[in-house]
């Protein structure tokens, strides 16, 4: 039996769990989180019992976020093209095979670095595969009003799990020990198992045009290169994660040598980083009112620096829980504000791979960062590193101010105002390149106008499959002038036929307002002709 999304009778921020696939599966992620927290936590303390070098420590956080930097963009692609509840069920499977050989390694004191890092790189791959895919999964489960806050209840669900998991994880591998913490994670994995397995997940119809591998990885790579929009989003994220990310790569050793606790301490820092997440989750919406998109990952910004500093000054183990409530809320802020932008900038058809790409980018700077900044404390130290890292956060935070975020507010639910493309017989799917072309009749006075208009659909065609565009005149009629893009295949342009949003729409509307006649601007299909192969 499938269990149709409910309808939208509030816009209450909660209004998501009155459906009750959404509920359960929000639960069964929480629960999840939670252990992935718990199993982060061992390994983070673990690495410094193996290891107290700052680079072996930076190493582990590496390895669990470079598989996300390498892989976000294909997953993103199978989110797309295969069964996402399948899938998603093979993802935990793999990733509950990881936790089951970190408590048998270490229960039998065999784990070493080298392990330790493997398995987390491989876990790395499955958190890569799975994210673009949890998160492409949220329209399927609520009605569109309600969609915005789904995305935020899923935001509040990692956060409950960051205050619950790294506390819960400490005081267990504290008590019990290493085997019984990765254990926990095992059982956790069961309980998202049997939640995917519980959801009948309404089935898809057969689409003579749904994209292969190779032909969407491209369509996302196209259009994440053709969004001027995405590109700034990008921007932001990489340059305020790549300097806030010294403060992650480094808060094992903190923990340790700066401030004096233990595993148990430890655990209670990250609970604090999740309990101020939920806290700055609870304050958005009122700071949303005070303060722009940009105006609050400013105000991540300096809050974070600030936090930065004062534990390079080893404060007392009070103060240092209080200031990492400040960076939890700090951080969600900034999280929140990126991805809500990034995701409403992007339709529908694309969302998954668009979105990989923002993941790709923020676990680069993650990466990177975590590399990077565990080499500067070799040569610099705890504390120099946290103050460099915090200036560094600082600045950027100033200057970015100024490339400004998207609004967000276009429409882009798909228009399906594009007639289907005469032909005189059928034509197979495969055959391309395909030339467009769009001939206007425009009056001498109005070119000018009618040029800068056009242009701005030249990023809209690109980014909805052509790749290549341009805008001509005839020589013998110069109020003649001929939009051209070139598709690679006929499928791909009925694809884009689909793909047109109401924004885009609206834009080709003001750019046919200058054609003059009574018919509308003509267009035409051409196909390659090549020679038969003898």
């Amino acid at each position: 039996m499938t269990e149709t999304p409910p309808k939208a009778t509030t816009a209450s921020a909660f209004a998501p769990l009155r459906g009750r696939v959404f509920a359960v599966l929000w639960a069964a992620t929480i629960i999840g989180n939670v252990g992935s927290f718990m199993r982060d936590v061992a390994s983070a303390w673990l690495v410094t019992d193996l290891s107290g070098a700052p680079a072996a420590v930076a190493l582990v956080q590496a390895a669990a976020t470079l598989p996300i930097f390498l892989l976000a963009i294909p997953a993103g692609v199978l989110s797309d093209i295969l069964d996402r509840r399948k899938f998603l069920i093979a993802i935990q499977i793999l990733l509950g095979f990881v936790s089951l050989s970190l408590m048998l390694l270490s229960t039998a004191g065999l784990l070493s670095v080298s392990s330790l890092v493997g398995l987390t790189f491989l876990g790395g791959i499955g958190a890569a595969l799975m994210a673009p895919t949890w998160q492409a999964i949220v329209p399927e489960l609520v009605e569109k009003p309600d969609l915005k806050s789904a995305v935020a209840l899923n935001s509040l669900g990692i956060n409950i799990a960051r205050a619950i998991g790294p506390a819960l994880g400490g005081l267990i591998l504290a008590t019990l020990g290493a085997g019984f913490t990765y254990g926990a994670d095992v059982l956790s994995y069961v309980v998202v198992i049997a939640a995917l397995v519980w959801w009948r997940r309404a089935p898809h119809a057969d689409d003579a045009l749904s994209e292969r591998f190779t032909g969407a990885f491209i369509a996302g790579l196209r259009y994440a290169r053709a969004s001027r929009e995405l590109h700034v989003v990008l921007l932001r994220a990489a340059v305020f994660f790549a300097c806030a990310s010294a403060v992650w790569a480094l808060l094992p050793l903190v923990a340790r040598n700066l401030l004096g606790g233990g595993a148990g301490f430890y655990g209670i820092l990250l609970g604090a980083v999740g309990a101020g997440a939920i806290i700055g989750a609870l304050l958005l919406p009122r700071l949303r009112a005070w303060l722009d998109a940009d105006g609050l990952l400013l105000l991540a910004g300096i809050v974070t620096a600030t936090v930065m500093v004062t534990l390079a000054l080893a404060p007392p183990k009070w103060m240092a829980v209080t200031i990492l409530l400040l960076l939890g809320a700090a951080w969600i802020v900034a999280l929140t504000t990126l991805n809500g932008v990034a995701q409403s900038i992007l339709p529908n058809w694309v969302r998954g791979r668009a979105l990989a790409v923002y993941l790709t980018v923020f676990n680069g700077a993650m990466t990177a960062g975590s590399l990077g900044w565990g080499t500067v404390a070799e040569a610099a130290g705890l504390q120099g590193t946290l103050v460099i890292a915090a200036g560094g956060l600082l600045v950027a935070a100033v200057v970015m101010h100024r490339v400004k975020l998207p609004p967000g507010e276009a429409d882009l639910a798909p228009s399906n105002h594009w007639p289907e493309p005469l032909v005189a017989a059928a034509v197979a799917h495969d055959r391309g390149p395909v030339l467009i072309l769009i001939e206007y009749r425009v009056k001498a006075t109005d070119r000018d106008a009618f040029v800068a208009a056009i242009h701005g659909l030249a990023a809209a065609r690109r980014r909805d499959g052509a790749h290549d565009w341009g805008i001509t005149e005839d020589t013998a009629d110069p109020e003649k002038l001929v939009e051209w893009f070139v598709v690679s295949s006929w499928a791909e342009h009925l694809r884009q036929h689909k793909r047109v949003s109401k924004a885009d729409a609206e834009l080709q509307q003001q750019v046919s307002c200058f054609h003059v006649g009574d018919a509308p601007p003509v267009v035409r299909h051409f196909l390659d002709l090549r020679p038969t192969p003898a």
